[in-house]
């Protein structure tokens, strides 16, 4: 039998790497500047009872350098298990197709969220913003954050927080010693939307609209549904909608009723227009492609260089016969 050694990476691992959120922006538009290069078949889930999931996502990267990668994410949420949201991801040399890494996905797919979301406002903001209104104030917000104050390192920024029970006291707490950044705290809806000129939300369930009075979005604005939900009234409306990978977005319920839509990668690589004016409502709706999280797999294991936890991986190099 042939072996070889697999790299075992966990969050131990990736915390001693540092990696900054100006590193993980820099990595997701790396990744959407390949991706019309790379091999992306859409995710394909299974529901083992009600409303648990299992995910896979898989990619295969193009060759840079010499080195090919295809990896595969799996990612589940299951009733009772901790955390709910759990991820692994499964590195490969595409060229042997020798298995290079377990890694732990928790980190990974957080700020690569994060990062994606910082990187549509840099790309769709209206000049001259400087506060950034954000509800849903769980972890992905923080990674949201933690991208977008470091995206505004060189500058003061505000962060309008809606409120929700403790949360946006415990955000302000997390965020405290950032010193190009300062907070406010919004209590009622409406004057939460009308004051916003870009809008992140990372609220993860929402069965109705979060905003139904369409008067509210002012000209101008960024919609940023990190998690999707809760802005479909905007469809419809909005001049521009942009997503990460339109075969996943086209089956939202008013796809067909966009104004005008395109993908985010295409704009950053210069093929279509993103914002034009400061009076374009712009919707971004970025669903979450394992692109992104194979590009940052690939970029751990190269940063780590293989080190850490090993284990002796044996493969039969003949052919099984039964």
């Amino acid at each position: 039998m042939t072996s070889h050694q697999v790299a075992i990476i966990q969050q131990t691992q990736i915390d001693s790497l540092h990696i900054s959120p100006a590193e993980c922006i820099e990595w997701v538009q790396e990744g959407f500047l390949m991706k019309d290069e790379v091999q992306l078949p859409a995710k394909l889930s299974v529901h083992p009872q009600g409303e648990d999931f299992i995910t896979s996502m898989p990619c295969l990267l193009p060759e840079r350098d010499g080195k090919k990668y295809f990896g595969i994410k799996i990612v589940s949420r299951i009733e009772g298990q901790r955390p709910a949201l759990k991820s692994d991801i499964y590195l490969y040399d595409a060229k042997s197709g020798l298995l290079l890494a377990i890694i732990d996905g928790d980190w990974i797919t957080a700020m690569r969220t994060g990062a994606v979301a910082a990187l549509a406002v840099r790309t769709f903001q209206r000049s001259n913003v400087d506060a950034y209104s954000m509800i849903g104030l769980g972890n992905i917000a923080r990674a949201v954050a933690l991208c977008l104050i470091d995206d505004n390192r060189h500058r003061p920024i505000t962060l309008r927080l809606m409120r929700y029970k403790e949360q946006a006291e415990q955000f302000i707490e997390r965020f405290k010693d950032y010193s190009n950044v300062k907070f406010e705290i919004v209590d009622d809806h409406c004057a939460f939307v009308a004051g916003a000129e870009v809008l992140l939300s990372c609220v993860t369930v929402a069965t109705e609209l979060l905003f139904p009075d369409n008067n509210l979005f002012q000209k101008g604005v960024t919609v940023v549904p990190v998690h999707m939900r809760g802005f479909q009234n905007c469809d419809v409306f909005f001049d521009k909608v942009f997503g990460d990978d339109t075969g996943q977005i086209r089956g939202f319920k008013y796809f067909s009723q966009f104004r005008q839509y395109d993908e985010l990668h295409r704009v950053l690589q210069g093929k279509t227009p993103g914002r034009i004016n400061n009076d374009e409502r712009i919707l971004s709706y970025n669903y979450g492609i394992g692109l992104h999280d194979i590009v940052f797999a690939s970029k751990i294991y190269e940063l780590s260089q293989g080190a850490g936890v090993t284990l002796l991986f044996q493969k039969h190099d003949q052919k099984i016969w039964v």
